[in-house]
């Protein structure tokens, strides 16, 4: 009896992960099938031929959109932004390993734009923004919308990191005739390096694929989510279905190229 209502939750639960998968993988199956459309393929299906005339027009000159100009904007901003987010956490991870005046509030103030919604962040920056007579662009007013959105995370990580961390480690070093920053680049660098690739892989995949903090910061110049929410409005053919599919391989790419490496850290460490 017991191994028949095992066998039953266990199917229930195989059923609910299938349907969560399903609907969250669905939509993007459907637009990657639908990307490989013969030349006179819709954006719908049935589906009139298969081909990759597409993803060839993609690097062809287009009447609408600014493909790659906005790719590079995007690259460039997760860049910065995963750097930043790294460094900040890293120092605001070790400043609070020990308590000080004002830790409570700081804390509080810095994860609460998680709580604000990503539209109100984005009008508030671009208004100040306006309000000071500086023109929105997406490497100042763009950047700082966006660090509000990925450095709480980074801290978070960090935050668990070093309450797991043990001090022993530091201690010994010390003890040997360490300096502070020797401790730091020899003991406790690559303890949390697995853990810093984690951190620079938030900043990075959340800057890329930020639409609402980019819709009132980006200026003039659309970062790639933008830009593909405006070619929504124009784009009648499979070609948006391309950039989709070539946007989301590369981001899998770079999550791959991320776990790999921390794999490889883990085994040296």
């Amino acid at each position: 009896m017991k191994g028949e209502r095992r066998s039953v939750r266990f199917w229930l639960l195989a059923g609910f992960f299938g349907l969560f998968v399903l609907f969250l993988y669905g939509p993007m199956s459907t637009i990657f099938i639908l990307s490989f459309q013969g030349p006179d393929g819709g954006l719908t299906f049935p589906m009139n031929g298969t081909s990759v005339h597409w993803f060839r027009n993609l690097f062809e000159q287009q009447a609408v959109g600014d493909f790659w100009g906005s790719f590079d904007r995007s690259f460039e901003l997760g860049l910065i932004v995963m750097v930043l987010t790294l460094v900040i956490s890293v120092l605001g991870g070790l400043a609070f390993r020990k308590r000080f005046v004002g830790a409570t509030v700081l804390f509080y103030l810095t994860v609460a734009s998680l709580i604000v919604p990503s539209i109100l962040i984005s009008l508030g920056i671009g208004l100040m923004f306006n309000i000071i007579g500086i023109q929105p662009i997406w490497y100042t007013s763009g950047l700082g919308a966006h660090l509000t959105w990925t450095l709480p995370f980074g801290l978070l990580i960090m935050f668990a990191v070093f309450n797991r961390f043990n001090p022993a480690y530091e201690e010994a070093a010390r003890d040997l005739g360490a300096s502070p920053w020797q401790v730091f680049r020899y003991v406790v660098l690559p303890l949390i390096a697995p853990s810093l690739l984690g951190v620079g892989l938030f900043g990075f995949t959340l800057s890329y694929d930020e639409f609402a903090r980019s819709l009132m910061t980006a200026g003039s110049l659309n970062t790639l989510p933008l830009e593909i929410y405006g070619m929504t409005t124009n784009v009648t053919t499979p070609v948006l279905y391309a950039l989709g599919t070539l946007t989301t391989v590369f981001s899998f790419i770079v999550i791959l190229l991320c776990l790999g490496t921390a794999a490889l850290l883990q085994r040296r460490r």
